[in-house]
């Protein structure tokens, strides 16, 4: 009864993507992100394209390198030898490395907002209740170097080195669902606090937002006026400063603060490690709109696969529960 199991559907990560975390596989993440690339993306940029290989296949693909953590040259090699893969994307030939580098580079920022929202859109299936989102940022590596070896080079050097500026990638979250609502990466340097107006606009076009989590770095008058007066939901955000702050809904966080409601919070601290840990933790590039775009990019991958994660469990629950039905009728008819 256990061969008759849908292999496929219990598959996990590979090795090098960094665990064994319940997914659906390469094929069926595929096929959805052709179709979600399909929605959001024309197929060809303009009547003079070469029209060998169409948008949403090449952005289908910058998806599979961000879920399984691949180089452009390890995209070409998967692919050359993957040919179920090649065929669930609809691929003519194997696009080489070049041809998925330039794509990238001219590939929008709209764009993979908008496969966002597609995700957003299908994963919410017509639910009007507010939700609870939280607003958060994270660091991730502008390279696969290790910090172990640049210590180890300025121990070498006797003193420090030179460091290109990491990227902070900043999202908003449904901590029920732990999906990515919205998401805006740059360098690190720089204050966070007036990104979130913007980032809750994006968000909100997706879900109508209730309450707003943050922690004391979007701590502002200006963003509870934002959250409760523009958005209508409430704000919990606790106040830095020490003493009695400065206005109204900042002093009310100060005298009587929510903490319960505020646990919530740290769900978004789970879509980061699941990020890192599962996915990537570096948005590789030598230059900070590539840098930028691969960090949107490994949200929109991380959405895709929350899109597919709960048929895939679904259906390893079913699967599972048949064949535990089928041994104890057999232990039953025995007995």
């Amino acid at each position: 009864m256990f061969r008759e199991l849908d292999k496929e559907r219990l598959a996990v990560f590979s090795d090098g993507a960094g665990g064994t975390m319940a997914e659906v596989g390469l094929l069926p993440f595929a096929r959805v992100a052709l179709q979600v690339a399909t929605r959001v993306l024309p197929p060809y940029r303009s009547r003079f394209s070469k029209h060998q290989f169409t948008q949403p296949q090449l952005l289908a693909v910058l998806c599979l390198m961000r879920y399984e953590d691949w180089t452009f040259r390890e995209a070409e090699v998967r692919l050359r030898e993957h040919q179920e893969l090649r065929a669930v994307l609809h691929l003519p030939a194997v696009p080489d490395y070049t041809t998925l580098y330039r794509f990238l580079r001219r590939l929008e920022d709209d764009a993979v907002d908008r496969g966002l929202q597609e995700t957003v859109r299908r994963l919410r299936r017509r639910r009007s209740r507010p939700i609870s989102a939280a607003i958060d940022g994270t660091g991730l590596s502008d390279t696969s170097v290790s910090t172990f070896f640049h210590r180890r080079l300025e121990q070498h050097a006797h003193g420090p080195r030179p460091r290109r500026p990491w990227l902070k990638w900043l999202i908003v979250a449904d901590v029920r669902q732990q999906i990515l609502l919205a998401q805006r990466a740059r360098q690190a340097r720089g204050c966070d606090t007036r990104s979130l107006p913007g980032l809750l606009d994006v968000a909100a076009r997706g879900a109508p937002i209730g309450v707003v989590l943050a922690d004391a770095e979007f701590d502002s008058e200006a963003n509870h006026e934002y959250i409760r007066q523009r958005l209508g939901a409430k704000s919990i955000i606790p106040a830095r400063r020490r003493g009695v702050p400065n206005g109204v809904f900042r002093n009310q966080m100060f005298r009587a603060f929510p903490r319960k409601p505020y646990r919530q919070r740290s769900k978004i601290e789970s879509i980061f490690s699941a990020v890192k840990r599962k996915l990537s933790s570096r948005a590789p590039g030598r230059s900070l709109a590539t840098q930028v775009r691969q960090a949107l990019l490994l949200g929109l991958a991380y959405n895709l696969y929350r899109l597919r994660h709960r048929t895939a469990h679904r259906g390893c629950q079913q699967s599972l529960s048949v064949a535990v039905k089928g041994l104890k009728a057999i232990v039953g008819s025995g007995q």
